[in-house]
């Protein structure tokens, strides 16, 4: 009966957003600084050049989604072939390069999703809020990825780790920008470094 009475004050009145919340809510606008030298020299042009190639009915909500559910899909597959990341032939070589391909492609729609949000007008506050959810679920997925690709399952401390340590380092990044406003990206950028390590 308490988990009937702890989904029921969810929804209750006083866990809905106040008058204040919500001007503050529509209020909002997104700021950040990428000073990243990756995404100055390659990245932000293959990034525009790949907005270019969507056509403008394609909601930046739908680019995120795709996102997430190509990550999604790419750690089902690996842990069917490798449940407990321990065999030494946990899965075929294919599998790891799908893998780091749709880690690619999600890092490219996560990129694409707010400059198409931008292009069509579209932009909003409840948009970035499914953008960086999004990311918050999809890096512990890329985390796995990372475990059991490297056959962490013998190494549970060394795995739990990994997972921790993305997720804080993602939580540190919000946290910052709830209290400067501005999110921040620093010269070489971790995501690049996280494709890398993944192919």
């Amino acid at each position: 009966m308490n988990v009937l009475k702890s989904i029921g004050s969810v929804f209750s009145k006083e866990a809905m957003l106040s008058q204040v919340q919500l001007k503050r809510l529509s209020e909002h606008k997104y700021n950040a600084q990428d000073y990243s030298l990756c995404d100055e020299v390659v990245m932000n042009k293959f990034w525009d050049w790949v907005v270019s190639l969507y056509p403008l009915w394609l909601a930046p909500n739908l680019i995120t989604v795709i996102g997430i559910v190509l990550n999604i899909a790419a750690i089902s597959l690996l842990c069917c072939y490798s449940p407990d990341s321990k065999e030494k032939v946990s899965a075929p070589c294919w599998m790891f390069l799908l893998c780091a391909v749709s880690l690619f492609v999600h890092q490219t729609l996560d990129a694409t999703d707010g400059k198409q949000a931008r292009r069509t007008g579209c932009s909003s506050p409840l948009g970035e809020l499914l953008d960086h959810g999004c990311d918050s679920v999809s890096q512990t997925f890329v985390s796995l990825q990372i475990c059991i690709s490297m056959q962490l399952g013998d190494y549970p401390g060394i795995a739990v780790t990994v997972c921790w340590a993305c997720v804080i380092l993602f939580y540190c990044a919000h946290w910052q920008t709830y209290v400067s406003g501005v999110l921040k990206f620093g010269r070489y950028k971790s995501c690049i470094f996280l494709t890398l390590l993944c192919s």
